[in-house]
C-alpha cells in the first residue's frame, strides 16, 4: 500500500501517456511509440501546475520500469537463430560499432561534450537506437534529460535513414542481400530498419525484411559487453576518485544479468513465438512508458538549446556506420 501511495499517482500518468503513444507507434511506425511518448511527455510538463504528487512515480518509471523493459527484451532473443544467420553480418556489425564508439569518443573530446551525451549517442547509434540507450542509462547514470536528447538525436537520423537508405541503396547498385546488410547495420532503430527493408521489398519485389530483421537482432547482442564494459569502467573511476578498492558487485548492472538469463531460457526451451512474442510486445510497451517518465522530466527549451553538439556527433556517427557498412560489404565481397 505504501508503494501505491507513494509511486501511484506518476506511474497511472505515464501509463496514460503510454497507452496513445503505442497506438500512434504503431500508426507512424518510422516515427515510433518511444518518441511520441517523450514529446508527449515534455508537452505536459509544460502545462503541469503541481507535480510534486507525481514526481516519485515518474522517477521510478523512468529507472526500474525501463530496467525491466530491457529484461523483457531479452526473451525475443533466441541466441541460436540468431548467431547462425547472422553470422556473416558479424564483421560489419563490430566495424560499425567501433566506429560510432570511436566517432563518439573523438568528438567527446573535441567538443567538450557531456560525457554521458556522447555515450548514448556512440551507443544508440551503433547498436539498436531507444533499446540500446535503455540498456545503457542506468549503467551509467544518465539523467532523463540526457536520454531523451539522445533518444531524439537517434530519431533523426532513424528516420532520415528510412527515406534516403532505400534511394541511395538502389543508385549503389546493391544487391538484395546487401540492402539486407545495409539496412540491418547502418539504420539504428527496429522500426526504421523495418521500414527501410520494407520500401525496398516493395521496390524490388524481394525479400530483404528478414535477412535485415537478423542482422539487427545479432547488433542487440551488443548490448551484453557494451554495458558490462561501461559498468565496470565507471565502477573503477569511482573508486579511483573515493580512493577505495574496486568491486564487481557494487557496480554490476543486474539488470543486463537478468537480459542475459531470459535470452538462454529463450534459446534453451526453444520457447515459441506464442510465449515471446506478448513478451516482446511488453517491452516495447515498457520502454514507451519510462520514455514518457523522461518526457516529464524534461525540459524542452532547454533540450534545443543544447541539442547542436549531440546532434552533429549523432550525424557523424551516421554518416560513419553507413560509409563503413558499405565498404565493408566491399572488402568482403558481399556488395
Amino acid at each position: 500500500m505504501n508503494f501505491i501511495k507513494k509511486n501511484g499517482a506518476g506511474l497511472l500518468l505515464c501509463l496514460i501517456i503510454a497507452v496513445p503513444s503505442w497506438f500512434l507507434g504503431q500508426a507512424v511506425p518510422v516515427v515510433g511509440g518511444p518518441v511520441f511518448a517523450i514529446l508527449i511527455g515534455m508537452g505536459i510538463t509544460l502545462i503541469l501546475t503541481k507535480k510534486e504528487p507525481f514526481t516519485a512515480g515518474i522517477n521510478y518509471t523512468s529507472k526500474k520500469i525501463l530496467q525491466a523493459a530491457v529484461v523483457f527484451l531479452g526473451f525475443g532473443m533466441n541466441l541460436t537463430e540468431i548467431l547462425a544467420k547472422g553470422k556473416q553480418s558479424l564483421p560489419i556489425i563490430v566495424s560499425t560499432i567501433a566506429t560510432s564508439l570511436v566517432i563518439a569518443f573523438l568528438l567527446y573530446k573535441a567538443l567538450r561534450l557531456k560525457p554521458n551525451n556522447a555515450i548514448l549517442v556512440g551507443v544508440g547509434s551503433s547498436i539498436c537506437g531507444g533499446s540500446a540507450i535503455a540498456a545503457t542509462a542506468p549503467v551509467i547514470d544518465a539523467s532523463d534529460e540526457e536520454v531523451a536528447q539522445s533518444i531524439s538525436v537517434i530519431f533523426l537520423f532513424n528516420v532520415l535513414a528510412a527515406l534516403i537508405f532505400p534511394t541511395l541503396g538502389a543508385m549503389l547498385g546493391l544487391s538484395n542481400d546487401g540492402f539486407g546488410l545495409f539496412a540491418g547495420t547502418a539504420i539504428n532503430d527496429t522500426s526504421s530498419v523495418t521500414a527501410a527493408a520494407a520500401a525496398w521489398d516493395g521496390i524490388h519485389a524481394s525479400h530483404t525484411l528478414e535477412a535485415a530483421a537478423i542482422v539487427k537482432m545479432t547488433r542487440t547482442l551488443a548490448i551484453i559487453p557494451i554495458t558490462l564494459a561501461l559498468a565496470i569502467y565507471r565502477g573503477r573511476k569511482e573508486n579511483r576518485s573515493e580512493g577505495s578498492s574496486f568491486s564487481l558487485k557494487r557496480c554490476f548492472p543486474f539488470f543486463v544479468l537478468f537480459f542475459v538469463l531470459a535470452s538462454v531460457i529463450t534459446t534453451m526451451f526453444q520457447l515459441p513465438g506464442t510465449v515471446t512474442g506478448p513478451l516482446k510486445e511488453l517491452s516495447k510497451f515498457l520502454i514507451i512508458m519510462a520514455m514518457a517518465a523522461i518526457g516529464l522530466n524534461t525540459n524542452i527549451v532547454k533540450l534545443i538549446r543544447t541539442g547542436g553538439k549531440p546532434i552533429f556527433t549523432g550525424f557523424c556517427c551516421w554518416v560513419g556506420i553507413a560509409a563503413v557498412s558499405l565498404g565493408m560489404q566491399h572488402m568482403l565481397g558481399i556488395w
